[in-house]
């Protein structure tokens, strides 16, 4: 798929879940999917970080991950970020790396 088709698709990961009938979730108006949204991407760049890796939202559908170095990749749903970042820091992200757990305990 192109990355316009992409950008105009739809995104209906559990994550973005919007109020509609049968669907149970909190977030019930516009105002509290962006704080969630934003809180999700402060929690990912905490993480990131220990690569040298930083996320940003684009134009409220995508997420922009880039280098410290200026290399980007865009992408649409939090669900391709892992493996987009393992890909760009040509490592793993391991929670449970005793190094990532030292660097967020000092943090």
């Amino acid at each position: 798929m192109c990355s316009l088709c992409g950008i105009l698709g739809c995104d209906d990961h559990w994550t973005n879940a919007v109020d509609r009938p049968g669907v149970y979730t909190r977030n019930a108006d516009r105002q509290q999917r962006r704080t969630d949204g934003a809180r999700r991407i402060a929690a990912a760049n905490q993480v990131l970080s220990f690569r040298r890796l930083s996320l940003a939202e684009w134009q409220g559908r995508s997420y922009v991950l880039s280098t410290a170095t200026g290399a980007t990749t865009i992408f649409d749903a939090l669900s391709h970020l892992w493996p987009e970042a393992e890909a760009m820091a040509s490592r793993g992200f391991d929670p449970l790396d005793p190094e990532l757990i030292d660097w967020m305990t000092a943090q």
